[in-house]
């Protein structure tokens, strides 16, 4: 049975690329071979990750999904033999959403061997209320056939809200049943560690092409190490299974 893990929230700039490719380098980390697919029609910044060999799909036609070019996206997956995983765009959220749920997506992938993965992200600060939305409109929408993993992205500020970390909010506290995993990416000093991980995302790199660069200072090389570990980590030990 095929993963298809979809990244998806409403939000712009919260950090799905970033997992989606750190997902990526999880899968071939283990020796596996994941189709690895981009379906954001204004920012492909996974597609940027040459390493990954990622697909640019446009599912859309102005604002709404294109059938023909969505049964394309489902032929693909429905062939693929190795776990999948989709970056959707902020742009896409809704028709995307929507067009999955009405055409009974994840019950048709789990009939096809298949299983679907939601990943949705929740950040702190100004954003926090747009993700927490966003990932409540999800985990509301979809059929149980979907499984759920929510990742903390504290990049922007600390997730909480009236002394209340994620796991005590009225968001998770009446979902939970529906999350099968939730990851905290960890809080990176912003002068190092922080700096050192937001560079090589910009330049699309993944972790092992950074720490192959022996331009790169012995230091930063080390830091990413730990990084990669630390990630790579925690996407082991919370793989999502299904509930029986």
């Amino acid at each position: 049975m095929a993963k298809i893990h979809m990244i998806l929230q409403g939000k712009g700039g919260v950090g799905k690329s970033f997992i989606s490719s750190t997902l990526a380098q999880h899968k071939f980390a283990k020796g596996g071979n994941p189709l690895c697919i981009d379906t954001d029609p204004v920012n492909a910044t996974f597609y940027g990750f040459k390493k990954l060999n990622v697909k640019q799909i446009n599912v859309m036609n102005n604002d709404e999904i294109d059938p023909r070019k969505f049964d394309d996206l489902i032929e693909l997956i429905a062939k693929a033999e190795n776990d999948v995983i989709i970056d959707n765009g902020a742009s896409t959220f809704v028709p995307m959403s929507h067009y999955l749920i009405s055409n009974q997506i994840p019950a048709l992938l789990l009939d096809m061997g298949h299983e679907l993965v939601v990943h949705t992200v929740i950040t702190g600060s100004q954003a926090l209320l747009d993700t927490l939305n966003g990932f409540v409109h999800l985990i509301k929408q979809f059929p149980k056939e979907a499984l759920f993993v929510v990742w903390l992205n504290p990049y922007w500020g600390e997730i909480s809200m009236n002394g209340k970390q994620f796991e005590e909010m009225k968001a998770y506290v009446d979902n939970k049943a529906r999350v099968s995993a939730i990851i905290r990416i960890p809080h990176y000093k912003p002068e190092t560690f922080g700096k050192d991980l937001s560079e090589i995302l910009q330049s699309k790199l993944t972790f092992d092409e950074a720490l192959k660069n022996s331009a790169l200072p012995v230091m930063v090389r080390q830091r990413l190490t730990i990084i990669r570990r630390q990630l790579l980590s925690l996407i082991h030990i919370s793989e999502p299974t299904r509930p029986y």
